[in-house]
């Protein structure tokens, strides 16, 4: 029985010094993690630049909106940019979140959003064939903001 004592408190004590050093480490970090953004990079057709422009304020800035006000994204922006070449992006959407948890169950809370906004699944499938007609999706991506101490 002593033995199992022991064993039990020498595992519990390198259990406090693993958990301590874990949080000694964090503490000592130069940075800490901050809001996360996922950046789409497109491509506007040519001729179709102002009827992106305009989908994008009438159908997109409200969706963004609303989710903004759900408190499910900080915020959102739209970037164009000079194109290096034929395949590179014009546009970027940037949609910025709190965290990488707030990823966690996002379809299901922006579902209602959509269907408010565009309709249900068929309108939407609708909306995303038209909306292809304007502009060519290049690439997403994920980045996290570091925030220096």
């Amino acid at each position: 029985m002593k033995l199992k004592s022991r064993a039990l408190g020498a595992l519990a004590g390198l259990l406090a010094v693993v958990a301590l050093g874990g949080t000694a480490t964090a503490a000592d970090r130069a940075y800490s993690e901050g809001p996360v953004s996922v950046v789409t990079s497109l491509r506007v057709e040519p001729g179709q630049f102002n009827n992106y422009m305009n989908y994008l304020s009438s159908t997109y800035k409200p969706m963004m909106e609303e989710a903004k006000k759900a408190g499910h994204i900080l915020g959102y922006a739209v970037y164009t940019t000079r194109a290096r070449s034929a395949d590179d992006p014009d546009m970027y959407l940037v949609v910025t979140y709190k965290n990488m948890a707030a990823f966690d169950g996002l379809s299901d809370r922006m579902e209602a959003i959509q269907e408010k906004m565009v309709g249900n699944q068929e309108q939407r499938d609708a909306a995303t064939i038209a909306r292809g007609k304007m502009r060519t999706m290049v690439g997403s991506e994920v980045i996290q903001q570091m925030i220096l101490k």
